[in-house]
């Protein structure tokens, strides 16, 4: 299965104005990266998110949240959003602006 196109078109404008942004494809998906950090994907139909540990441990308690896991090992400090978890675009932008939040934490690459 290809990545949800529609949910990346909404997560495109989100990122459009940041300081820093790419988008790549990969892992059969697309990333959007801030300073060459990945910060947010589409993956199939899910939003997949980096959080950091904390708040990937308060994300995991959404029911429409579970662990980032596409390869059989948990990428703990990531977690994937279920399309029902997105399908308001005032939900999408809470999402993304948490990721954003945590990877302007980390040293550009």
């Amino acid at each position: 299965m290809a990545y949800d196109e529609h949910l990346a078109k909404r997560v495109r404008p989100l990122f459009k104005r940041k300081k820093g942004f790419t988008e790549k494809k990969m892992f059969g998906g697309v990333g959007f990266l801030l300073g060459g950090n990945m910060c947010v994907g589409v993956w199939k139909e899910f939003l997949i998110l980096r959080l950091g540990l904390d708040g990937y441990e308060t994300a995991l308690s959404d029911p429409n949240t579970r662990e980032f896991d596409i390869t059989g090992k948990v990428m703990r400090g990531w977690v994937m959003v279920e399309p029902e978890g997105v399908d308001d675009d005032d939900d999408l932008s809470e999402w993304v602006n948490q990721a954003v939040k945590f990877v302007r934490t980390l040293p550009a690459k």
